[in-house]
């Protein structure tokens, strides 16, 4: 396996040198928060010496801010939180294709299958449950059975937050858009309740507030590394779309004036110190092969997701929030 670092430096010295790239501030904008993700930042212009300018916001927000910009965007990264928005931008024509030893470093089915965006960690769709109030043995293994009468007025969504539109998106390209509505018709008819994101969920099911939720598997750890062991627990799904493993992942803007500065950011979130970081203290799963994920997740391989493009999300999440609105959920 290559040796990330070494490639890094040799990169960092290039972009300094090459009459052809402005030596300029990196810019990247940022759909992972700066709380998050700030360290990494931090750690890279420590390794490298290239200073970075971020511009966080939500992913797509800047999605929408880059399809304006066009050509003329100051980015030259763009580091997104979810593959609809990174899907977005490519649609626009807007990401440079990337080299082959940066898209082979992370399995095939979490990046774009034409190359303009990789994945840079990845987060499975999960059913948090408080076990007092959840027997194990009733746990559903498909999330189109949390439209059942057991469920009624015990299922929390996040119905806004943009994890839970991707995963509506990825069950109309795995399902359709007529299984789709019905089964949002079938949560509203429930009575699902209605919670800002993923962190407001797991909290509520915590605190006994409500039986279960669907959430992203990282917000619980991210909980018990700041409150201790929790009653809440996660269940994987067994396959369909509640069991989507969503990557986050960064592309390469063509209009770029620091290519090779860029192309070392981007390396470096694919180097094994980001991947242990990811593990370690944002407590998704690691794409590059070596890096162990957190010891209490299943291995990523053991995950079931459906076998989706996942650039295609881009092309039905406006679908899926209509859809959403219309079943009364927004």
């Amino acid at each position: 396996m290559r040796r990330l670092p070494a490639l890094i430096i040799a990169f960092a010295l290039l972009a300094a040198g090459c009459g052809g790239d402005d030596p300029g501030v990196l810019t990247v904008y940022s759909g992972r928060s700066e709380e998050l993700v700030g360290p990494l930042f931090e750690r890279f212009e420590e390794t490298t010496g290239i200073d970075v300018e971020v511009r966080y916001a939500d992913s797509p927000s800047l999605a929408a801010t880059l399809r304006e910009e066009g050509d003329n965007t100051p980015a030259d990264v763009f580091w997104a939180q979810d593959p609809a928005s990174l899907g977005a931008v490519a649609l626009a024509g807007l990401f440079e294709a990337l080299p082959e030893d940066v898209l082979d470093r992370v399995p095939d089915r979490f990046s774009d299958g034409e190359g303009r965006w990789v994945g840079t960690s990845g987060r499975s769709r999960v059913l948090v449950f408080d076990p007092d109030r959840v027997d194990a043995a009733d746990l559903p293994e498909r999330v189109e059975d949390l439209v059942g009468p057991e469920w009624e007025g015990r299922l929390a969504i996040a119905p806004t937050n943009g994890s839970f539109l991707a995963f509506v998106a990825a069950m109309i390209l795995a399902d359709g858009e007529e299984a789709t509505r019905a089964w949002l018709d079938g949560l509203a008819a429930n009575g699902a309740v209605g919670f800002s994101g993923n962190s407001a969920i797991v909290a509520a099911v915590n605190d006994g507030e409500v039986a279960a939720g669907l959430a992203n598997h990282y917000y619980l750890l991210q909980l018990r590394a700041q409150v201790g062991e929790t009653p809440a627990r996660n269940h994987f799904l067994a396959g369909g779309p509640g069991a989507l493993v969503m990557p986050a992942g960064a592309g390469l803007l063509a209009g770029s004036a620091h290519r090779e500065a860029a192309l070392t950011f981007i390396e470096f979130l694919l180097s094994d110190e980001a991947q242990r970081f990811v593990a370690g203290e944002t407590f998704e799963y690691p794409l590059v092969a070596g890096i162990d994920p957190a010891p209490e997740l299943p291995a990523l391989d053991d995950l079931r997701p459906p076998d989706l493009d996942l650039s295609r999300l881009a092309e039905v999440i406006d679908t899926a929030t209509d859809l959403v609105a219309e079943a009364g959920l927004l």
